[in-house]
Formats: C-alpha cells, structure tokens, sequence
C-alpha cells in the first residue's frame, strides 16, 4: 500500500496530541506500519502546532513534506488555509469552523479573513467545514471538539466504527470515554 499523509494542525491546547495518539492506535491495531511525529509549535502558548500520521505497509520517516499531505485535519479555521502548501493533488482538507483570533489580530496588527471556507472551494480543494464546537457542546464538552473532528474524518477512511471506537477506548480515560463516543458519532453523522 502507498504510503498515506495525514496532518492534524490546529493551536495549543485544542487537543492535537489525543487525535494523533487516536489515529495511531486505530492504524496500528489495523496492521499498518504507522510513524507519528512529535507535535511541532507553540502546543502550550496558544500558537500554531501541528501533527504528521504517516501509514501504510512500510514507512520510513514521520515527516510530511509540501504537497504531500492526502489530508489536513484543521482544528481552527485559518489553520487550514496557513497549511494549504502541504495538501496534495486531490487531497481533501477536514475542518472546523472555529476561529482563535492569532496574535497580529489580537494586537490590531491584522484582520482575521473572512469566507475562508469559500476561498479554499473557489481554489477546486475539497474543503469539509463542520461546527465541531457546537457538536462537542452537544456530546458534553466543548474539550471534545477533536474527537468530533475524529469522527468526521472516519468518513474518509474505508475502517468499520467499531475500530475507531476500539481505539477510543485504549486512549481515552474510562471516566470520559462515553462524552467521547457521543463527541465521535455527532462527528461522524453530522
């Protein structure tokens, strides 16, 4: 099998580290040879991180170079655009529509973009956009909002739920994981 290019990006604290560890488990359980890469960036300061899941049958490095990335799996809405140089012919970005003002917008400096979602489609990139906030709300936390991501980018992938929910199970704590499996098929379903 081609190797397969996956990046989670998104800004510190949205939850990064469980969906890598979610989508690493769920491919290791399902017999690829997996590599995830460490999260990159400002995980604890509220700046841009980003994740590489690289799966098939043998895969030498962690690393996703431009225009390699089969997905891009955005956690906030201008993450998506700022990463668009690394998706490849064809492949498809999965975001949500949260926006997290970055630090020029904050100080006065820039404007957030508007029509993002809009801009990505006008240039022919498959764009998934999705109120992942509000789903997460809905399952019971807000914190939720990147299983609910998970849940979307299940759609793409030709893996039973059941497998994804198994690997929920080994990575969330049990206290959580019924929170999580609602958070992944309000996702899956939307």
């Amino acid at each position: 099998m081609k190797t397969k290019n996956i990046m989670i990006v998104g800004v510190g604290g949205q939850g990064s580290l469980l969906a890598s560890k979610l989508l690493g488990q769920l491919l290791i359980q399902e017999g690829y040879d997996v590599k995830v890469s460490e999260v990159h960036g400002m995980s604890q300061r509220g700046g841009s991180v980003v994740t590489y899941v690289r799966y098939g049958d043998s895969v030498a490095s962690p690393l996703i170079d431009e225009g390699e990335a089969d997905f891009i799996v955005s956690f906030e809405l201008l993450e998506a655009a700022r990463w668009l140089p690394f998706l490849a012919p064809g492949g498809r970005i999965i975001t949500s529509t949260q926006k997290i003002d970055p630090m020029p917008v904050i100080t006065g400096n820039a404007v957030y973009p508007e029509n993002i979602v809009e801009k990505l489609r006008a240039l022919g990139v498959e764009t998934d956009a999705l109120d992942c906030l509000s789903l997460a709300n809905e399952a019971g936390s807000v914190k939720a909002a990147n299983i609910v991501l998970m849940g979307r980018l299940s759609n793409y992938f030709d893996l039973p739920v059941e497998a994804w929910l198994k690997a929920l199970e080994t990575v969330v704590p049990p206290k959580f994981l019924e929170l999580n499996k609602k958070a992944f098929d309000l996702g899956r379903n939307a």
